[in-house]
């Protein structure tokens, strides 16, 4: 397991809703808390490992140390959205790149943790915004979307290095086509979708 990086088609993937937990799955989530601790992070969407489930993992300390603030949301939705707030963003899928993004400043969410059971959550500051980040992942989108044509076009190098990187992975047979891609995707769903 690896985190994939921008322009992955993973990372524009709709995830699948989680029909059932188990060891294996458990096991998945495990590596993604120390993928995203050994990138410095403080949430890992399924996508960004190349998995196509609708699950992240939130720690917002960032602090492998803090395990009781280790969140597992499966299946979330947010239920309510309130009020606007900017706040820069980065994302594991494109490291060392930052923007502000604008967003609701407080939401609910519902979702389920390890165990099944159902979870809900009134959030505000970091934690509402690294929750609707992961959540965005999730439904194919990454914070770059968000941001506006004059942003974009002062990132626009940037970006074309993430595009040049994975078109030379792609070269070396280090990634597969879109199409293997794909099919591997709708099996792994069948496995728990």
């Amino acid at each position: 397991m690896q985190i994939v990086q921008y322009p992955h088609p993973t990372l524009r993937h709709v995830s699948k809703p989680l029909k059932r937990v188990d060891a294996e799955l458990r096991a998945m989530v495990g590596q993604m808390f120390e993928l995203m601790y050994a990138a410095s992070g403080i949430g890992l969407a399924a996508n960004q490992v190349d998995l196509p489930y609708r699950l992240f993992v939130l720690n917002t300390s960032g602090d492998r140390q803090q395990k009781e603030l280790e969140q597992v949301f499966i299946n979330p939705v947010i239920t309510r959205r309130q009020g606007s707030a900017e706040g820069e963003e980065g994302c594991l899928s494109l490291p060392g790149l930052y923007a502000e993004v604008k967003r609701p400043e407080k939401i609910s969410v519902q979702a389920y943790n390890l165990q099944g059971e159902e979870i809900s959550a009134d959030l505000d500051d970091l934690p509402a915004r690294a929750v609707q980040h992961e959540l965005d992942h999730l439904n194919g989108k990454l914070f770059i979307d968000h941001l506006p044509p004059t942003k974009l076009m002062e990132l626009r190098d940037a970006i074309r290095e993430f595009e040049l990187e994975f078109d030379s992975r792609r070269q070396r047979g280090e990634i597969g086509d879109d199409q293997s891609l794909r099919a591997r995707l709708l099996d792994l769903e069948q496995l728990r979708t």
